[in-house]
């Protein structure tokens, strides 16, 4: 049935309506890879913070994946708070040693597809650790199958090739729903994920609601709605 791993930089920055359309409606082995552990952002539901924050929102992930079906990774990269250019991040991640752990994340879960949240050609035009885990996943794409990459890694698993990568792309990256609606859509993918499962009693995105809803720390909670699209 195929698989596919969505990356992005921390907790919360998932589809969760595409990661719970691929693993119930697609059947696809679908994971997240969130290259830190959220340890530098807020806590509005209680006093932990840096380490004991990165406990909290790791649970979080995994409590959002038992109910949106998919694998959840994570990389040694440090969530040190806002980052305003990936030059920065990837110097303070140590990029060597993040780029290794995102290829052997691809090297183990052998994804057909990798799915990105951001862009990797808009450096410094948002968070530093968005544009970088882009960035780091496009490069891993091409690195993952040389067998002349982090060569100690084949020890324990193979090369592997993904087939496609996808930059899943929305109106807010173009500043308006009204830009979005102009936009060239010749390239992208349009799928409905606000497929209802009869068998469940519940549609795709109230399963995805619930899932980004498992971000407590971080203020969220959506809205069950049965229609939406999105692109990819």
């Amino acid at each position: 049935m195929g698989s596919a791993l969505y990356i992005a930089a921390h907790p919360d920055d998932e589809n969760t309506r595409l990661i719970s359309y691929l693993s119930n409606e697609v059947k696809a082995k679908t994971a997240y890879l969130s290259l830190t552990r959220g340890d530098g952002g807020q806590n509005l539901i209680g006093s932990e913070l840096r380490e004991l924050l990165g406990v909290l929102r790791t649970q979080e992930l995994l409590a959002a994946r038992r109910i949106d079906g998919g694998e959840q990774f994570f990389t040694r990269a440090n969530d040190f708070g806002y980052s305003k250019h990936p030059n920065e991040t990837l110097k303070i991640w140590n990029k060597e040693a993040v780029l290794s752990d995102v290829i052997w994340i691809i090297r183990n879960f052998k994804p057909d597809v990798i799915i990105n949240r951001f862009d990797h050609r808009s450096p410094g035009s948002t968070h530093g650790h968005h544009t970088s885990s882009a960035m780091l996943s496009y490069e891993a794409f091409d690195l993952a199958n040389n067998p002349n990459i982090y060569p100690d890694q084949l020890k324990s698993t193979d090369v592997w090739q993904p087939k496609r990568l996808f930059f899943n792309t929305s109106w807010w990256f173009y500043g308006s729903e009204d830009k979005f609606q102009k936009a060239d859509k010749s390239k992208m993918i349009d799928l409905d994920v606000g497929v209802y499962y009869p068998l469940r009693g519940v549609s795709n995105n109230e399963i995805a609601s619930l899932a980004s809803s498992q971000h407590l720390c971080q203020g969220f909670g959506r809205l069950a709605t049965r229609e939406v699209r999105t692109s990819i």
